[in-house]
């Protein structure tokens, strides 16, 4: 059995961005968002997409948080725990920076 290597934390704190040449982009014509990077793309599930699109570089993942709990009225902490794992986990694939 393998160990995955742990996720790098991210803090609330943090503004995260997409990283250069890397964007969020919506296919029209598949009617989903794609995640376009250097010689490579991810399709975004509707939920990573939802957090994605409030990726703008000046708010802090608190407020991403913030405006999922409310916009979902869900718990806060639930939201958290998706959010920052799905930020870790494209900071380690490099498509955001903290």
């Amino acid at each position: 059995m393998t160990d995955t290597p742990a996720l790098p934390p991210v803090a609330e704190e943090s503004v995260v961005r997409f990283l250069r040449g890397t964007r969020l982009q919506h296919d029209r014509v598949r009617d989903q968002w794609v995640i376009q990077a250097p010689e490579r793309a991810f399709i975004a599930d509707p939920i990573a997409a939802e957090i994605l699109r409030l990726v703008d570089g000046t708010r802090p993942v608190a407020a991403i948080i913030d405006i999922l709990a409310e916009r979902f009225a869900a718990p806060r902490p639930v939201i958290a725990h998706d959010v920052l794992e799905m930020i870790a986990s494209l900071t380690q694939r490099q498509v955001l920076t903290a």
